[in-house]
């Protein structure tokens, strides 16, 4: 992932600002622009980094970048870019603790917190389900060699965690979780090991993740529970 910061002049009004936004958010790989008048500059996010002569394109003549103030790439930490998966996280964690509050069971926890887990992010890849399956396949071995798959997982996933809130076949369940993760921490691990910059598309591509160590925790803290659940219901 990358953020560029870029001194522009010509603004002189709100209007400009929405122009200028407008423009770069219109670049192939800009997943999102900030405009300040005050300070003529623009911080662009996006999947790489962008080159001066395309920005200065998108702009057109109206609006310049200040050749005595370089374009120049900014690092936001990856706290700040985590910052919804944490959010959803601790959602998630909430309402599960409000599901069981009265009559804690680890065990039915576990399937709430999994079940939630699943429709939340399920819900979250339909935001843009165009564009979900090109994004999952940069990292997801089954997803790159089968494309079908890409479109059919986040329906997948909400048939997963209606049927643990439904508490339906539950040993299919945790057998396909258990695979389908696994396949997915395979092709994450790749990734941060190969030091690839590429975005997760663990909420789809509506929110801007990269992927770092804290999707890999993720996915590892799913199979582990999927595991303990699939011995647990065997057990039964």
């Amino acid at each position: 992932m990358s953020t560029q910061l870029i001194h522009i002049q010509g603004m002189t009004c709100l209007g400009c600002v929405k122009n200028v936004k407008t423009s770069l958010e219109a670049l192939p790989g800009v997943t999102s622009a900030s405009v300040s008048l005050e300070d003529g500059t623009a911080v662009i996010e996006g999947a790489k980094a962008q080159p001066q002569m395309i920005l200065q394109q998108a702009l057109g003549e109206k609006y310049s970048i200040n050749p005595d103030a370089e374009v120049k790439p900014i690092k936001s930490s990856k706290l700040k870019q985590l910052r919804p998966l944490l959010i959803i996280f601790a959602g998630l964690l909430l309402a599960t603790a409000l599901l069981n509050y009265k009559a804690f069971d680890l065990k039915e926890a576990m399937m709430d917190f999994m079940g939630l887990f699943f429709l939340v992010f399920g819900f979250f890849k339909l935001l843009d389900l165009k564009g979900f399956p090109e994004s999952f396949a940069m990292y997801d071995p089954l997803a790159k060699a089968f494309r079908a798959y890409g479109w059919a997982y986040p329906f997948i996933e909400l048939g997963l965690g209606a049927l643990l809130l439904l508490r339906i076949g539950l040993v299919p369940v945790f057998v396909i979780t258990l695979i389908l993760l696994s396949i997915t921490t395979v092709g994450i691990l790749r990734s941060i090991l190969d030091k690839r910059e590429i975005r997760c598309a663990c909420l789809g591509t509506w929110l801007n993740l990269p992927m770092t160590e804290a999707t890999l925790i993720e996915n590892a803290i799913m199979i582990v529970m999927a595991v303990y659940m699939l011995t647990q219901t065997i057990a039964l």
